[in-house]
């Protein structure tokens, strides 16, 4: 009776054995594989969360801008179309120069030589242009509101559709210049030179 007693003791004990491993086993694969199932339960999570760009402040400030179109003209005497709103060129030799259609609003140009320069179709809005020679200089359709032009040299000049309403013209030389199509309307020609053919609104 000991030994079946015996032997079947040793056999539950295996048994027991053989469990306690294959739920030891079956445990370590649970927890080896547990940081991949994490990784699968975060990552839809990471991938929809919103992502942020720094905010980029605007590339060139005003100021930078018309300095660097000042340098531009300087170094090819042309600035096409460019910004130069309140430059400061006052004294410059700008001799045939292209600036077509540029914006020189409120820029000082004061004693400069603007000789054949090209301001066709240009905004020289409030501009000072006081002792400036801009003989035989094309201002066909240019902005000249309010511009100061007293004692300029604008002799032969084409300011064919100009607008120079209410601009300064005292003491301007505007012999064999092109007014044809010109708004003079409240400008200032005291002691100008003017063309023959002249006809003041």
């Amino acid at each position: 009776m000991t030994k079946p007693s015996l032997k079947s003791s040793l056999k539950t004990i295996r048994n027991w054995i053989a469990t306690a491993i294959f739920f030891v086993f079956v445990a370590g694969i649970s927890f080896i594989n547990q940081p991949n199932a994490f990784a699968q339960t975060t990552t839809p999570s990471e991938v929809t969360e919103p992502v942020t760009t720094p905010v980029v402040s605007p590339v060139p400030s005003a100021v930078q801008s018309v300095s660097a179109n000042i340098q531009r003209l300087l170094q090819t005497n042309e600035c096409v179309g460019c910004n130069l709103s309140g430059a400061q060129l006052k004294g410059l030799n700008l001799q045939a120069a292209n600036l077509e259609r540029a914006n020189l609003q409120e820029a000082d140009l004061e004693h400069s030589n603007l000789q054949g320069v090209n301001l066709q179709g240009a905004n020289l809005r409030k501009v000072d242009f006081s002792d400036t020679n801009i003989a035989s200089a094309n201002l066909q359709s240019a902005n000249l509101y309010d511009a100061d032009l007293e004692k300029a040299n604008l002799q032969g000049a084409n300011l064919q559709g100009a607008n120079l309403q209410k601009a300064d013209l005292q003491e301007t030389n505007l012999l064999d210049a092109n007014l044809t199509g010109a708004n003079l309307q409240g400008t200032d020609i005291q002691e100008a030179i003017l063309p023959r053919t002249i006809i003041m609104q």
